[in-house]
């Protein structure tokens, strides 16, 4: 089965009902997780961004805290691990501001992670390819925001 494009799923879904709508959601919501989660952020989150950065903010250090600190190996799968996850949730809000503010504090909590990520090639380029998607981020917001969250970064 081949699935159809967005244009044709819209001009489907204008014809249906609310209560087949609600059906159809409630059925989507079943098959994947991140299906689930999209609906979560829209239906419950979406209202208070605030508390939605905080939350991201909150699994990130937790995150970071359970970490296996073994060997870089382990360490690097970690991070890459929670930087997949923060890209997916920046994906939900579909906010550059959400976005730039994710990826400062996900730069400055690996920033601040111990052991050193100095001493891994690979964790240094990953923490410096987010600092300048930061930058990129930054440069296309309003110039109050700019400058905050250029502020944000020279304390990188």
């Amino acid at each position: 089965m081949k699935a159809v494009s967005a244009v044709a799923i819209k001009k489907e879904l204008q014809h249906q009902s609310q209560s087949e709508l609600i059906a159809l959601c409630l059925r989507l919501s079943r098959f994947k997780k991140e299906n689930k989660e999209l609906l979560t952020y829209l239906l419950f989150e979406s209202a208070h961004e605030d508390d939605y950065i905080q939350s991201v903010k909150t699994y990130i250090d937790d995150e970071f805290e359970t970490i296996n600190r073994d060997s870089f190996f382990y360490i690097r799968k970690s991070v890459r691990k929670i930087l997949r996850n923060v890209k997916k949730y920046v994906r939900y809000s579909q906010k550059k501001e959400t976005e730039a503010e994710l990826l400062i504090y996900f730069c400055k909590t690996l920033k601040n992670f111990s052991p050193s990520i100095k001493r891994s090639t690979q964790l240094v380029n990953l923490y410096d390819r987010q600092l300048l998607m930061a930058k990129k981020i930054i440069s296309g917001l309003h110039e109050d925001l700019q400058y905050d969250y250029n502020e944000m970064l020279e304390e990188l």
